[in-house]
């Protein structure tokens, strides 16, 4: 997995912007993103009393690091009724793992940077 992997559906940019360009800051932020959806992917499921919450928590550690789509999604299926949320939920979960592919990538990437040193 390399930089040549990234989809572009995280902005980095914002990463970068947030974290004054430190990669070390940059990994430690998106270790915990991964981290974050670890715990919370699992609740994207209309049978578990915190879908909400869920999507709720995600949306703004997506929006944190760039991952505006994933943000997006997390945001409408936040608004939608029960009866409707399933297959937002189900956008929820495919930008969730287009967003971890990406970071994926992105934290390889940063690795090899910190080789270089």
């Amino acid at each position: 997995m390399s930089r040549r992997d990234l989809t572009g559906v995280v902005d980095f940019s914002v990463l970068d912007r947030t974290t004054g360009g430190n990669d070390a800051v940059s990994e430690e932020i998106l270790g915990l993103f991964v981290q974050q959806a670890e715990v919370w992917a699992p609740l994207l499921d209309i049978r578990d009393q915190g879908w909400r919450d869920a999507v709720h928590t995600l949306r703004g550690t997506a929006a944190g690091i760039g991952a505006g789509a994933l943000a997006q999604a997390c945001a409408v299926a936040e608004a939608a009724e029960k009866a409707d949320a399933p297959p937002r939920l189900e956008r929820v979960r495919d930008a969730l793992d287009a967003a971890l592919a990406d970071v994926a990538a992105w934290r390889h990437e940063l690795m090899l940077r910190s080789l270089k040193g």
